[in-house]
């Protein structure tokens, strides 16, 4: 190899200035040391500004005063290191061998005793193998491959290093070797360059990428090689001015290619090798602090008890680990100017992550020579990195210094300069990101309490009502850090339980944090975040129960009645959060497997709670029993008891106390919400496992007596008073059925037999017209429960044998009634009867016989067509409305937001209610398409819930799917001839509308043609006989009245089979005249451009002349374009004419029997080829429609005049027509392979002619436009691709799956924009 790049000239220099970026040649190795002029002092300045400086200052300053912590005054007093210079000098002088002495390749023979034979590792049984392989199997001890190393190196370092190399070449998944010939001849750029053109252009992986155990292993293995390697070196072989500079130039070579598996190995070896080399530079401070201690521990003594001796060679071993100080720092500057700075920002990010990770590294374990503004400023700027990898570990590189509190001191002015971009970070777009941002604030505030201002905090607090998990927990463990881990003095000493304790300041806080974030009802997600840095604090219930029930002393500012809600609230999600050990609806995918040790934390804290409570419950109820939040969260408690130990502990006094607070509870409250919170609480007391449930049974058949006797006897009198309604008498009968109503609905009350009152209570209020709304409703309510109930006891089979028939009865009545509300005036009492019926419907449908229940077959109800219609008007009057309409809904509270939400989420819930009925079958499906035309209109309020159903009533019949949504198109078409009148402007806006919403259903079909093959057929039929179905409003001669609607169902053309759309273009005649084929008005485009779209990509023998006429720009330019083939599959004319679907019989039909009108004729090859200028419309309608008439001797031809209008008349006698088309079958199909042949032949010669023409410039006037069109076309393309280029930067680096070769000469490849297109091709110059 020629002279390589060495690193020995700066071996005395303490700054390594390399301003160009460049390495310069060094002198050769047996340059003497002696003339080499001593070291400069360091400067022991630190930078003052850390991004001022605009040259790159990277010069190490290696402390001589630091403290000696990892080695003692010996440790680097070893056989080996004692004469290192010696050996160094003797490498220095050492030449290399003749040619000839070698072995062809760089081996050498076999060496007794070593362990790399032609250099090729021997160990255990693996001969013959390289480097790479033994690091790639690991099958041997790292230690024992770099020692068998070392010995051959020792042996023959050229040998040895040649193995060196190719391991590093290898790693990179390069197939090539380098040779001893080329090791000794060839620079490193030649020899890269030769090892590019080696590498393997098919693949793009290499092991660095690769997934798998193996690789995973070869990666650890390969970091650990080179660390070894290093630290087995560093007593001798790493100064002897050769390996090293070897290894450095040949790796800062590699990382300059442009090759990627190239660069990412080298820079991920050279980045591992400087952590090696920055353990070393660490050793040899520490060992010239412990001789600097022994020298001035020596020289400090009397003179009669120096020992000059002792004193000369301590004086010499400092001086040689200085030189090795300095060649160490060369060999890091090297690397780091060479490698660090061009690759921190490389294009590919695991490269740039890379270089980020060790230069944390390196600041982490030798901070005092890298941790300065001149290394730090490369992590700020990278925080601003596109990709997320690289950004993490700029995050996880700052983490590792701040965990260590002394680093961190020395970090603030990088702090101060990059906080903002920290805190921002906050919100990235990665979750991981944001997680790590989180945590590295949390550890700068643990450094430093004055750094983030009040403003940062802010940023972060709000994140704990984050749904991602991760990032609430770490803003939780923030916010736990900034305000509730700093003690002040007079807080030392507080009882460790109870209101004046330290617990009780902290609870507090939170609460005041709580209502200062203003997101209330999300108690919960605050919980959670704290949960797992502060469940300790939020499982002090016993502290927050004196918070709530003792008085506050003297001088103690008492909780305010909101401050009291949010504690009863964080109290209630604590609980909660202990006895179910999983996270609030909204994070996490679901629950886990707790751990044994989760599981008895859980117990104990269930137990604890019970105990607690069951005490203290009774009393919060009695203290706050009017207020309706306190009371609505409190009663939840209780289903998280564990009620053996209301039994076990002897509670039951307790119980009962709780019960009466109930009960008590239960008559001053009249909210929805506090009485469903006292039905929940007796359906979980009331368990038949426990030994408390007859207690709780008896005091619940108590409560309920008393409800029902008060309710028939409100009742008979309200009934009575008839037209007089007293208010009082009302709202008593209204409290008492709304508590009915709510046990109703947790506990089964047939016993009481309630249906008789409610129903007459609704009759009543049909029957006067003046009932007030809620007591309809919630009677309403409580006649569905009632039946729901009964339903649950006959499916069980427990009730009598007449229920069955009562039900019936009772269910059919309630059902009648509730569509009787439907026209009430009330929009409130119409949404509930709506919603009782879409929910009757669904459960007494045909599917309440699955699952072996076939005696429930009389119970089976089908809404007749009278409430399927009403039910779908009140959709439509309800539902598909503005919301500035909706002022029932909101109660005249348009401007409020929230009021308008929450009218839009009662919408949706109807919508999806009745759409529900669709799905299922319960309803007819084509009352659907008044629900599918408002898809567009109303996409962003119900566009989710109308695609939805979309999609389940196509699993269920793809055809009547096809059907509805035709007829949701038809029915838009006929509201807007309504509104617009019979002339119909195409341009319009709401017949653009149409067509959109055709195009969107279009989409829905999905890309697999065969599956909606009859859907998509048969919504054509259906769209083709609407078009034609009503005649002309201009009498003859006209388009028909909803011909326009064609060109709404071209959208769908493109969804036909080719063989579909031959079979729907000859239905389409069979609607057709003469007089419409030979139409051209503006008013019969639809019709046109609705046949070219059935003609489009047909053969040629079933294609009409008149449309390749009526789209001759298209069609002529589309055969000028595509050559002709000789040779073109046909399918058996069965084949082509089948349809799978028993629906599209009239398509197996249609190919077999034409209609007399339109019938097909064969084209002739005159006509053809013939100039479609010159043609007249009636010579090419009679070549494509008529029939000679010597062929129909019995048959009289209609003249033109003569042709029927109306599309079921024919002018020829029907069967006439079809035994002239059975007799004249054989002798069309031979006509017409005829006619294929010669118009082939006859193609192929016009474009041969063209050809010529184009190269003569002498063209036909009626092809001048199409070719100059296409000529036109593609130097746009051309000019395109070189707009796009920059020739003068081709340096492109290829993703991994694309590696880049770096030759001399290259092949055009697709970034060359002559490999795209040549010159020659159209006769364009590129330039």
């Amino acid at each position: 190899m020629a002279p390589l790049t060495s690193i020995s000239r700066f071996r005395r220099q303490s700054v390594y200035d390399l301003k160009q970026g460049a390495v310069e040649k060094i002198p050769s190795c047996s340059e003497s040391r002696a003339e080499e002029a001593p070291p400069p002092p360091a400067d022991p300045k630190h930078v003052k500004e850390m991004i001022a400086a605009q040259d790159l200052h990277t010069e190490f300053q290696f402390p001589q005063e630091a403290e000696s912590q990892l080695s003692s005054d010996t440790d680097f007093e070893d056989p080996d290191g004692k004469h290192a210079k010696a050996a160094k000098g003797t490498a220095a002088k050492k030449g290399r061998k003749a040619p000839g002495d070698k072995a062809k390749g760089g081996g050498a023979g076999r060496v007794p005793g070593l362990g790399l034979v032609n250099g090729n590792h021997q160990e255990n049984g693996m001969d013959n193998m390289t480097l790479f392989e033994v690091v790639k199997t690991g099958k041997s001890a790292t230690q024992s491959v770099v020692d068998d190393w070392i010995e051959a190196y020792k042996h023959d370092r050229d040998v040895a290093l040649l193995d060196l190399i190719n391991f590093f070449i290898q790693c990179s998944g390069c197939r090539g070797a380098v040779s001893g010939e080329m090791f000794r001849h060839m620079q490193n750029s030649e020899i890269i360059r030769k090892m590019t053109e080696e590498f393997d252009e098919d693949s793009g992986d290499y092991p660095l990428t690769l997934s798998g155990p193996q690789w995973k292993k070869f990666r650890i293995g390969f970091f650990d090689f080179i660390a070894v390697l290093v630290r087995q070196c560093q007593y001798s072989i790493i100064y002897d001015e050769y390996m090293m500079d070897t290894v450095i130039s040949l790796l800062t070579g590699l990382s300059d290619s442009q090759v990627r598996a190239f660069r990412h190995t080298s820079t991920l070896a050279a980045m591992k090798l400087m952590t090696a080399l920055v353990n070393v530079a660490l050793n040899l401070s520490i060992n010239m602090d412990n001789t600097q201690r022994q020298y001035e521990a020596e020289r400090n003594k009397v003179i009669a008890n120096r020992a000059n001796d002792r004193l000369e060679l301590l004086l010499q071993k400092r001086k040689e680990l200085q030189e090795n100080q300095d060649d160490i720092e060369n060999m890091m500057n090297a690397i780091f100017k060479g490698v660090f700075v061009h690759r921190y920002r490389d294009a590919i990010a695991e490269i740039r992550a890379v270089c980020i990770e060790e230069i944390g590294m390196w600041m982490k374990l030798y901070s005092d020579a890298f941790l300065n503004d001149s290394y730090l400023k490369y992590v700020g700027w990278t925080m601003h990195d596109k990709q997320g990898e690289v950004r993490l570990k700029c995050l996880t590189a700052l983490q590792g210094l701040f965990y260590n509190r002394e680093l961190g001191l020395r970090l603030e002015l990088f702090t101060s300069r990059f906080k903002d971009r920290i805190v921002s970070m906050t919100l990235d777009k990665e979750y991981d990101v944001a997680v790590q941002a989180i945590k590295l604030l949390t550890l700068v505030l643990q450094s430093s309490d004055e750094i983030l201002t009040a403003e940062d905090c802010e940023s972060v607090y709000h994140l704990v009502y984050s749904a991602h998990r991760p990032i609430a927990i770490s803003a939780g463990e923030f916010l736990f850090k900034k305000l509730f881990s700093h003690r002040g003095p007079e807080e030392e000493g507080l009882p460790r339980r109870g209101r004046q304790s330290l617990n009780g300041s902290l609870i507090k806080t939170t609460v005041f944090f709580y209502l200062e974030s203003e997101l209330h009802e999300h108690g919960a997600y605050l919980v959670d975040s704290l949960w797992e840095c502060g469940s300790e604090l939020l499982k002090d219930w016993e502290t927050m129960i004196s918070l709530l029930l003792d008085e506050p002393i003297p001088g103690e500012e008492a909780l305010t009645d909101r401050q009291e809600t949010a504690l009863v609230e964080i109290m209630l999600c604590a609980i909660r959060q202990a006895c179910e050990c999983h996270p609030p609806v909204g994070r996490g995918s679901g629950k886990r497997v707790l751990t044994a040790k989760e599981k008895k934390t859980q117990l104990d804290d269930r137990t604890r709670i019970t105990e607690m409570f069951a005490v203290a419950l009774p009393l919060l109820l009695a203290k706050y029993c009017v207020d309706i939040d306190k009371v609505t969260n409190l009663l939840q408690i209780p289903k998280y008891f564990d009620l053996d130990i209301y039994t076990t502990g002897r509670l039951e006094k307790h119980l009962d106390a709780l019960l009466r607070q109930i009960w008590e509870v239960l008559d001053k409250h009249t909210e929805t919400e506090v009485l469903e919170a006292c039905s929940t609480t007796y359906h979980y007391l009331c368990n038949d496992e426990f030994s408390i449930f007859n207690r709780v049974d008896i005091a619940r058949s108590q409560l309920l007596d008393e409800l029902v006797d008060k309710f028939s006897r409100l009742l008979e009198d309200f009934l009575q008073e008839g037209e007089e309604l007293d208010d009082d008498d009302a709202y008593q009968v209204l409290s008492t059925l709304k508590k009915i109503s709510a046990f109703h609905n947790a506990h089964d009350l047939s016993k009481w037999d309630l249906f008789t009152s409610t129903y007459r209570l609704l009759n009543s209020g049909l029957q006067n017209g003046d009932m007030p709304e809620q007591i309809v409703i919630h009677a309403m309510q409580c006649t569905h429960y009632i039946i729901l109930w009964q339903l649950a006891k006959v499916s069980d089979g427990s009730s009598l044998k007449g229920e069955t028939v009562t039900l019936r009865k009772q269910m059919r009545a309630f059902s009648l009634m509730c569509q009787r509300y439907l026209n009430s005036v009330n929009t409130a009492v119409k949404e509930q009867a709506f919603t009782i019926l879409c929910d009757l419907l669904m459960i007494f449908s045909h599917q309440m016989m699955s699952s072996g229940r076939e005696q429930l077959e009389p119970l089976v109800y089908v809404p007749d067509s009278t409430l399927q219609a009403e039910m779908l008007n009140f959709i439509l009057d309800h539902v598909f409305i503005d919301q500035d309409d909706d002022n029932n809904s909101t109660d005249g509270h348009q401007d409020d937001e929230a009021s308008k939400i929450e009218a839009l989420h009662k919408r949706r819930n109807l919508l999806a209610s009745y759409c529900k009925l669709i799905v299922y079958n319960v309803v007819e499906m084509d009352t659907g398409a008044d629900i599918f035309k408002q898809y567009m209109r109303y996409y962003n309020d119900y566009g989710d819930i109308i695609k939805e159903t979309m999609s389940k009533t196509r699993q269920i019949d793809k055809v009547q799917c096809a059907k509805t949504l035709n007829l949701s198109l038809q029915r838009l078409f006929n509201e807007m001839l309504s509104e617009l009148g019979i002339n119909i402007d195409r341009s319009s806006s709401a017949f653009c509308g149409i067509k959109e919403l055709a195009r969107r259903f279009s989409l829905t079909f999905g890309l697999d043609q065969m599956k909606t093959r009859d859907a998509i057929a048969m919504l054509h039929k259906d769209g083709i006989e609407f078009a034609f179905k009503d005649p002309s409003p201009h009498g003859e001669g006209g388009p028909p009245l909803n011909l326009a609607y064609l060109d709404i169902l071209s959208e769908f053309s493109s969804k036909l089979m080719r063989q579909d759309k031959r079979t729907v273009h000859a239905y389409l005649e069979r609607f057709m005249t003469l007089q419409m084929a030979l139409q051209r008005e503006d008013c019969w485009l639809p019709l046109i451009s609705y046949r070219n779209s059935l003609q489009v990509g047909g053969d040629d023998d079933t294609m009409s002349v008149i449309s390749g006429i009526s789209s001759r720009g298209s069609s002529i330019r589309s055969k000028k374009s595509k050559p002709a083939t000789t040779s073109k599959r046909k399918l058996p004319e069965a084949e082509e004419n089948s349809c799978s679907s028993s629906d599209a019989v009239w398509m197996n039909r249609e190919q077999n029997v034409q209609t007399p009108v339109m019938m097909h004729s064969p084209h002739v090859t005159s006509t053809v080829l013939r100039d479609p200028k010159k043609m007249r419309p009636e010579e090419s309608y009679t070549a494509a429609y008529t029939m000679p008439a010597e062929q129909l001797p019995h048959q009289h031809v209609p003249t033109q005049q003569q042709q029927p209008h109306h599309p079921h008349q024919a002018a020829i006698d029907y069967n006439t027509q079809v035994t002239w088309m059975l007799t004249q079958r054989q002798q069309a199909e031979a006509r017409q392979q005829q006619e294929r042949v010669n118009m082939h032949y006859t193609k192929m010669r016009n474009h041969m002619q063209q050809a010529i023409r184009r190269g003569s410039g002498l063209m036909e006037d009626d092809e001048e436009p199409i070719v100059e069109d296409v000529m036109m076309s593609s130097e746009d393309r051309l000019e395109d691709i070189n707009e796009g280029m920059d020739f003068d930067t081709m340096d492109i680096d290829l993703p991994a799956t694309k590696n880049r070769r770096e030759r001399t000469e290259l092949k055009p490849d697709y970034f060359d924009p002559s490999s795209i297109m040549d010159d020659s091709v159209l006769n364009v110059s590129m330039y």
